[in-house]
């Protein structure tokens, strides 16, 4: 369906590139998933109970071979989101396509989990100009749609610059759970 699932680009602007998840970036990234002020903003809706705080390498090296996987069969695409000035990883986006019954259809579902100290507005709406515009085409979708809960001020700053929008509307899960809190981008025509 996708051409992302058979090359993922690499994306990039002054500061920096996202590229796909690779093994050898466990250990950078599991500052990014031990880094207990971070997981509150996480985006773990409809993953089946996981809350994605890892506090050891063989749960982020199981995680990281499990997101390798996920875009070896067309599930979704892991990036790894590298700061230019340091080299490091210092979070990840998940993206995907969505089809569904509710409001969500023909929607990419985009994932953002950042080290603490990134979970800025400036990072993020740097990280954000990168990514949506080539998501539309790389995921065949007509809108974005990402989580930012009310204490996420900083996150939801940023969105607002980037142009996505707070919508009422929820995402009906797997199981009839409705999860709210999520900001909406549109393709632009």
């Amino acid at each position: 369906m996708q051409k992302v699932y058979e090359t993922c680009p690499v994306l990039e602007n002054e500061k920096f590139i996202l590229r796909l998840i690779q093994k050898e970036d466990a250990g950078e990234l599991l500052k990014v998933y031990s880094d207990e002020k971070a997981v509150p903003f996480f985006n773990s809706d409809n993953c089946h109970g996981a809350d994605f705080h890892f506090t050891t390498m063989e749960e982020m090296e199981g995680t990281v071979k499990g997101w390798l996987l996920e875009y070896e069969n067309g599930g979704f695409v892991r990036w790894s989101v590298l700061d230019k000035a340091t080299g490091e990883a210092v979070g990840t986006i998940e993206l995907f396509h969505r089809n569904g019954k509710d409001y969500f259809n023909d929607c990419g579902i985009l994932r953002l989990d950042l080290r603490s100290d990134y979970e800025e507005k400036g990072p993020i709406a740097e990280i954000l100009g990168i990514i949506t515009e080539p998501a539309f085409e790389l995921f065949e979708c007509s809108m974005i749609a990402t989580k930012a809960i009310s204490p996420a001020e900083k996150r939801r700053d940023a969105l607002k610059e980037t142009g996505y929008c707070l919508t009422e509307e929820k995402v009906i899960g797997h199981d009839g759970s409705e999860y709210g809190d999520y900001w909406v981008c549109r393709k632009s025509s």
